[in-house]
């Protein structure tokens, strides 16, 4: 992680932060803290980052996954730093965007590879298991359907994924009832992607049914 962008998470205050449980069926796999900030972006614009950290340690060895992404104003992504903190294949990933596309970086122990991404339309960055980047797939939902273009880095997979703002529905939160504004993030390796959000359109709730996992926004302390 550069320090400049350590500097810079550091300035600006979060819009929003908190921590998820997930949990595979009922079972809780993992802890995700994470910190959505405004930051400089260039000269004079501005964007966002989101720093994250997922942390699965039910299991033997112990994981942490730990991506930073700075999207531009208009949300397509700029840059990404993700530490994999594992034991047995420690990886640093590094991407950045430039001229219609997105290359990245993968710097292990004893080897390093790079991928060039096209970039054309509608992006945005996601990871099998860092969830809250879904953010930025929620900003994309509008009442018809959009068509986005997914990079998955750490896996090397550009998906086409189909997001909708279905409106919103009852759900459950934290075992509560509660009504929520309600995406839908189709295709892809997942295939459906539900996604939840407050009335103060924070992101508090992800469910994957094809991998049986319930992601749920702990409350404010």
């Amino acid at each position: 992680m550069s320090m400049l962008l350590i500097a810079l998470l550091a300035l600006q205050a979060p819009l929003d932060q908190g921590t998820f449980v997930v949990r595979d069926d009922t079972a809780e796999i993992a802890r995700e803290a994470f910190r959505l900030s405004s930051v400089r972006v260039g000269l004079n614009g501005t964007g966002w980052a989101l720093a994250a950290t997922t942390r699965y340690d039910r299991v033997r060895p112990i994981v942490s996954l730990a991506p930073i992404l700075t999207v531009q104003s208009d949300s397509q992504p700029l840059s990404l730093e993700f530490e994999v903190a594992d034991p047995r294949e420690p990886l640093r990933i590094l991407g950045q965007s430039a001229r219609g596309r997105f290359t990245v970086r993968m710097l292990g122990r004893r080897s390093e590879r790079a991928r060039e991404f096209p970039v054309a339309g509608r992006t945005v960055v996601l990871d099998d298991s860092v969830y809250t980047l879904y953010v930025f797939a929620a900003w994309e939902a509008r009442l018809q359907p959009v068509e986005v273009t997914a990079l998955v880095p750490r896996a090397g997979r550009r998906e086409t994924l189909s997001i909708q703002d279905v409106g919103t529905t009852a759900t459950t939160l934290n075992r509560d009832s509660a009504a929520l504004r309600h995406i839908t993030v189709t295709g892809g390796a997942n295939q459906l992607v539900h996604l939840w959000l407050d009335a103060s359109g924070h992101l508090v709730k992800v469910e994957i049914p094809s991998r049986r996992l319930r992601v749920e926004r702990l409350p404010a302390a």
